[in-house]
């Protein structure tokens, strides 16, 4: 019997939520395994731990383009992040706490303070003139 690819695993999803594109969850995935290797020791972690790590991820691989990409994927809000994570679980490929909810996911962070403002120039300190 041959493993099933991550294209087998992710076509339930696809098929069942279409906001979402596979690069998001292989994202999200990603991002998920970046933020657990900044730990000293594994570990699960929270929502608003994965929403930093997912920021950081995203900002470490696609830079100023970072909120263009995720928005292609379907991903504009902190909340859509949360969604994947949970669809991901609902298919047995995440595991979750019992505190774990979709809320650890709202609010979170304005994606133009979080993916745009660290690339904008910073404004000109005014010089005095003596």
């Amino acid at each position: 019997m041959t493993q099933p690819t991550i294209d087998d695993l992710l076509a339930p999803i696809l098929e069942s939520d279409q906001r979402y594109t596979a690069e998001a969850y292989l994202f999200v995935r990603g991002g998920l395994d970046h933020t657990v290797r900044q730990l000293e020791k594994p570990r699960h972690i929270s929502g608003q731990e994965l929403l930093e790590g997912l920021r950081e991820y995203a900002l470490s691989e696609y830079g100023p383009v970072s909120k263009r990409v995720l928005s292609e994927w379907g991903i504009n809000r902190c909340v859509d992040f949360g969604n994947i994570v949970f669809n991901l679980v609902n298919e047995g490929l995440l595991g979750k706490t019992d505190e774990d909810s979709i809320e650890d996911f709202l609010g979170g962070y304005d994606f133009t303070e979080a993916f745009i403002q660290p690339f904008r120039p910073r404004q000109p300190q005014s010089c005095e003139r003596r």
